[in-house]
């Protein structure tokens, strides 16, 4: 047996690209990761060689720069083969340099060179000084010099090194350690703990105080006495170790009401149990960043901070509830200096950066001084689209009736909500519907309780830069001449309000050329008016998601000069109510917004079980074949039963059956009724702080249990395990026969029964009925037992807003998906953090996108008898988030190409090329559409995607095996033949992954389809192109590529998007059909054909399914859309509950309008259970009288376009007669 190696791809997460460090050679090289250490040693040296000028050369390199292989052998062979002593401080240990510790060890032992490998942390690394080849002891006192740090412990460090390795008559003294841990104040040097007082701490890694690097911290000082406030620095060595937490938690608690955390990493141990220092502290944490990048590269690039300053500075943090703001330093250059030829840096202050952080620090402790009663709060709710019939958007979230459980407990807590709080959601509704509102209509005959006078206006809008007034102007011309209006009004000391228009409803024309539309007047106002005029002394975002965390700038530490959220939202305290299974748009606002997430639970799920023609089919076939044997006559009969009613419902359709195959129509009916009973929906909505009820609650915890959680199995897994049957629930074919002699059983024929008879059983034994099933009754116990209570305990959604209203800590918890085996993220109520990306995809994500990925290419050749070559798939940020990478690996699998992981910590360190005769198929040419998000929080993945193309791309493979390689010298002929020089051919032919321009967010699609303001699929594709088609190369920079991007539409075969969870389905929300819909209908518009559109099922990562989206439709469509369970579950929600009906039908229409794939009787079918059932129509009239109107114009719209084609002559009077009434 021969083993075939696989290809390395040779990618460096860490590299910035290849570097020449120019430098001349010297006796002693000292490579280190802290250009606070290389700042200090360089003046050790200095003074050192002042009074001893013949000491050995020194030169000092930072290994930020030493990560590219060629840049780590052109510096060994210049620098380190002629050094006569090699210092490398490895931080991270010898795995994360692999390749640098290998060539400096040959190199080293070919010179004979002596070496000292020393960690780079204060713990000891046994291996790696056991590496070093001089005396172990000698290593050992070096190591120790490095960590008692400082100008003077390095300068006897040297000496030592001189007078021991040099043999040269120097004297040293033995290392002198500072305390791990001390209090500072530049005016009063280290400080008693029982002698001092202070309002705001700030911490700070000792080894700024030793390299004397402490500008941005003494501005940040400085700033806060001018506040008013008592300032206090607390210098620490470490925070890894629970004796140093202690001791810090023991000098602040109780004694500062601010922390503002200036270190890295995360603090936080996975020890549930272990004791929390910011918990015990109770004091917001504000996490202000000392940036490894400099000035120059913040201001040129969107991004906002380097890969390495996301992870290490934000995303790390998020793990600890550090309150995420913006950058306070920038990494400056000093110069090289002449005596060791070394590049030296300083942290330089950022001003306005230190501005904004103690203006927050300063809002938090008024915050917490307030009394209740004085306390201004603004409760702002989404609204888009800018109707009246969708105010208080929030996905899965009744937002009204949550606004109103917040109202009445800050009314309980003693906060001045005035005379009149709304009792309820339809009060709330009445109330905000009563003046202005986003719908431009309003401001005609609508009274307003609120405006900002013109004057005030534009003394602000003076005050924004140049740049962004520029933007403002461009778009939307000169401030208007009178006041302006601001939607919502005062109870009391609280706003509650609807957030403002983003502006493509005030500028037709701005969706098809504006991706990264400039917000307008109305919306400047807005924010300007809560922060400037009632001065909310904290902000509540409710429901996911606003559009303030959307507008167009940096990434992260954004910028005033051109950044629009930084300008808009102030430095006051902000929380934001988030559904805990989106991790990624959740992250957006906390990094763009210093948002404060409170998480909320899920809606209720529930099986959707089966209901009118459904119902009487399953009958029907269950007695078909009860029939079948004995009585042929009844048989025909209830065959003839069968067939009508499959015609009546259109199920032909569905099953891609005729009903003269009345075998396999059977065959396939049986299951298909089995798979739409089984599908999970929600029944309802969430209010915010309320725990689901009676048979919601079970219902929910069975669909928490249902799926394998930490290593057990699910819940229906263990009744079957116990009863003894032969299938597992999860996997089994519903179609597949089935007997058993258990009473349980009796009436089941197949697979689908015997799970229907597990999950009410099981839902039985949590109901409390007494089985003779000790195991899985053992099972239900734990689930009361353990994750009710978690459920219950939902009421800390409000009690924690609370409390971070009182200016409290708000815990941190993790996020995802709960029904996909993540009730660790319960009980919700929590600042949720969300994945270190360096770890992306995961091991568990690569095995799912594999399974994944051969079912992509099976679908496909069963389809068109080939394999496919091109595939474009649509990635999302959160969902990468939320699975640790599913379509990523996915992407990956289909390429031919494996990570390759790093064993100590899981993240991803480069990748292999799986060669074809192991892979036994030809690759498949990947393109991926990103979100803007994605974007954002995946610069590393984009690299890596980037860099698999390229290896792929320039392997020595048969063009028909390899499309990537096919098109791309294809491609790059024709570029050069274009007259594009060889090095920009490369580059574009290379180009695989598209998303938004820099900056902005989406596709495009909601607000043009919302207002109308398109003639064609034509008009839809072109927007859909024009946003979608800026490339992010290796450099991972966007540009205008729309040529290159419409070359790529023109190849796909196959348009892919995978959903990775059922707590939500294709029509509950807008971005379904904008980015898989668009795409799919920008392939068509270019290519003329309609690329085959698959859906991937991924919310059993155990056995992932591919399905057409036409298969999904239909089956959201008779599972959830019309199935009066849904419909009941969203009428105990009023308003929010007609709203979820009306954006069902928005969003059905909308992928009609990119796909082409509703059928009429699903109009048909929508309009009947929707608007012309009595008691539905009645409910949406008395609760949402807007959704009434803007469904039958929808649905009016859908016929007058041809998308409707053939609508019975009655349905389409009595449509346009309803409409008449409402006007």
């Amino acid at each position: 047996m021969h083993l075939i190696p696989t290809i390395p791809g040779g990618w460096n997460p860490n590299g910035e690209g290849v570097f020449h460090i120019q430098q001349s050679i010297g006796d002693i090289v000292f490579l280190s990761a802290a250009d606070t250490e290389i700042h200090s040693l360089n003046n050790a040296y200095r003074e050192l060689h002042q009074t001893h000028p013949q000491l050995p050369s020194l030169r000092i390199a930072n290994l930020v720069y030493l990560k590219q292989e060629l840049t780590i052998d052109k510096y060994v062979e210049e620098v380190i083969c002629h050094a006569k002593l090699v210092v490398c401080r490895l931080l991270g240990g010898r795995n994360y340099y692999p390749y640098l510790f290998e060539a400096i060890s040959i190199a080293c032992e070919q010179n004979n060179i002596p070496v000292l490998f020393l960690p780079g942390y204060d713990a000891p690394d046994v291996e790696l000084l056991n590496s070093s080849t001089v005396d172990v002891t000698i290593a050992d006192t070096v190591w120790k010099y490095c960590c008692a740090g400082g100008k003077h412990n390095l300068k006897n460090g040297l000496a030592y090194i001189f007078h021991h390795l040099f043999k040269l008559d120097i004297a040293y003294a033995s290392p002198q350690k500072i305390a791990d841990l001390f209090l500072f104040h530049p005016d009063q040097g280290m400080i008693q703990a029982d002698t001092y007082s202070a309002d705001i701490a700030i911490l700070v890694y000792q080894t700024h105080y030793l390299a004397d690097n402490l500008a941005p911290v003494y501005y940040l000082v400085n700033a806060i006495a001018a506040k008013g406030l008592k300032p206090v620095i607390a210098f620490v060595s470490n925070l890894r170790d629970q004796h140093s937490l202690l001791e810090l938690e023991s000098l602040l608690k109780g004694k500062v009401k601010v922390l503002i955390n200036t270190t890295s990493f995360s603090i936080k141990s996975m020890d549930k149990d272990e004791r929390f220092i910011f918990d015990n502290l109770d004091i917001p944490v504000i996490q202000a960043i000392f940036a490894a990048c400099t000035r120059e590269v913040w201001e040129q690039h969107l991004f906002g901070l380097t890969p390495v300053d996301v992870a290490m500075n934000i995303a790390l943090p998020e793990i600890d509830g550090r309150i995420i703001t913006t950058a306070i330093s920038f990494k400056s250059a000093v110069g090289r200096d002449a005596l060791t030829d070394s590049d030296l840096l300083q942290y330089s202050t950022h001003e306005e950066g230190c501005d904004f952080v103690v203006d927050f620090a300063n809002n938090w402790i008024q915050l917490g001084r307030k009394k209740e009663k004085e306390k201004r709060i603004a409760l702002i709710m989404p609204n888009y689209p800018n109707k009246d019939s969708r105010l208080a958007n929030g996905v899965g979230l009744d937002t009204p009736a949550s606004i109103v459980g917040i109202l009445q407990a800050l009314k309980a807590n003693g906060y001045n909500t005035g005379d009149y709080i709304p009792g309820s959601s339809e009060e709330l509704i009445n109330l905000i519907t009563h003046y202005v509102t986003n719908d431009t209509d309003t401001t005609l005959y609508r009274p307003y309780q609120i405006s900002i006078e013109k004057n005030q206006f534009d003394q602000y809008f003076n005050t924004l830069s140049p740049g962004l007034q520029q933007k403002i102007i461009s778009q939307w011309g000169f401030p208007q001449e009178e006041d302006l209006i601001i939607p919502g009004c005062l109870l009391g000391n609280i706003f509650v309000s609807i957030q403002p228009a983003r502006g493509y409803n005030q500028d037709e024309k701005a969706i098809y050329h504006s991706p990264d539309l400039a917000p307008a007047y109305r919306y400047l106002a807005y924010y300007c008016w809560v922060n400037e005029v009632f001065r909310a002394d904290a902000i509540i975002h409710c429901g996911k998601h606003g559009n303030l965390e959307w507008l167009p700038g940096k990434s992260v530490a954004l910028s005033k000069e051109s950044c629009f959220p930084a300008v808009l939202m102030s430095a006051v305290p902000h929380f934001y109510p988030f559904i805990v299974n989106d991790p990624g748009e959740g992250t957006q606002a906390k990094r763009r917004t210093h948002a404060i997430i409170i998480d909320h639970l899920i809606p209720p799920m529930t099986r959707a079980e089966n209901y009118g023609t459904l119902t009487k089919l399953e009958h029907l076939i269950d007695e078909y074949y009860e029939a079948s044997s004995v009585d042929p006559k009844r048989t025909a009969m209830i065959r003839t039963q069968i067939t009508q009613l499959v015609k009546e419902a259109s199920l032909e359709t569905d099953l891609q059956t005729a009903v003269s195959d009345i075998d396999t129509l059977l065959l396939k009916l049986d299951a298909y009724l089995c798979d739409l009973k089984e599908a999970q929906i929600r029944d309802g909505l969430h209010i915010l702080g309320k725990a689901p009820e009676n048979e919601q609650l079970t219902d929910l915890l069975i669909a928490l249990h249902r799926v394998p959680v930490s290593g057990q199995k699910g819940i229906t897994q263990v009744a079957a395990e116990e009863l003894k049957l032969a299938f597992d629930p999860l996997t089994g074919e519903y179609e597949t026969a089935f007997k058993n002699e258990h009473p349980l059983f009796q009436h089941c024929r197949n697979y689908g029964d015997a799970v229907e008879v597990l999950e009410l059983l099981v839902k039985d034994i949590l109901n409390g009925r007494a089985m003779d099933l000790p195991v899985t009754t053992a099972y239900c116990q734990q689930i009361l037992t353990h994750t009710l209570p978690k459920i219950q305990n939902t009421t800390a959604e409000i009690s924690n807003l609370l409390h971070g209203l009182d200016a409290g800590y708000v815990p941190s918890g993790s996020s995802g998906a709960p029904t996909r085996g993540r009730i660790d993220v319960l009980p919700t109520g929590k600042n949720f953090f969300s994945v270190d990306v360096r770890a992306i995809p995961t091991q568990a994500a690569y095995s799912l996108g594999v399974k994944s990925a051969n079912l992509i290419i099976n679908r496909y050749m069963q389809e068109h008898g080939d394999y496919p070559e091109s595939i474009g798939l649509s990635v999302w940020g959160t969902s990468t988030m939320r699975t640790g990478g599913d379509d990523i690996a996915q992407a990956l699998a289909l390429m031919g190409v494996q990570p390759v992981w790093q064993a100590a910590n899981r993240r991803v360190s480069d990748f292999e090329i799986i060669p074809l005769i192991q892979l036994r198929r030809p690759r498949i040419d990947v393109m991926l559409r990103i979100s803007g998000f994605f974007r954002d929080a995946f610069p590393d993945v984009i690299s890596l995607l980037n860099a698999v193309v390229e290896k792929v791309a320039l392997l020595d493979e048969p063009p028909e095996q390899n499309p990537i390689r096919k098109r791309y010298l294809a491609e790059k002929q024709e570029w050069i033949n274009k007259g594009l020089d060889e090095t920009k051919a490369h580059k574009r032919s290379l180009f695989r992954v598209f998303g938004s321009k820099p900056g902005a967010y989406g596709a495009g699609l909601q607000a043009v389809i919302d207002e109308k303001n398109w003639q064609t699929r034509e008009d839809l594709a072109k927007i859909y192109i024009n946003w979608s088609g800026y490339a992010y190369g290796a450099d991972r920079t966007g540009e205008s590529a729309h040529e290159v991007f419409e070359k790529r539409l023109s190849d796909l075969q196959i348009v892919m998007h995978n959903q990775d969870n059922r707590e939500h389905d294709i029509l509950d929300s807008d971005d379904y059909y904008q980015f898989q819909g668009g795409l799919a209908n920008a392939v068509e518009s270019i290519k003329g054909e309609q690329p085959s559109i698959y859906f991937g099922d991924h919310a059993r990562p155990e056995t992932p399914r591919v399905k057409s989206l036409k298969e999904e439709l239909l089956k959201v469509y008779r599972s959830r859309v019309i199935n009066p369970k849904w419909i009941a579950g969203v009428k105990r929600h009023g308003y929010k509950g007609a709203f979820e009906m009306a954006a069902t039908m928005d969003y059905l229409f909308a992928y009609d309008a990119t796909t082409n794939m509703v059928d009429d009787f699903m109009y048909e079918g929508i309009t009947r259970e929707y608007l012309f059932n009595e008691e539905n129509r009645q409910f949406i009239e008395q609760a949402n009288p807007w959704a009434l109107k803007d469904m039958t114009e929808r649905m009016l719209e859908a016929i007058q376009r041809g998308m409707w084609q053939a609508p019975a002559p009655e349905t389409l009077e009595r449509l346009q007669s309803m409409f008449v009434e409402l006007e």
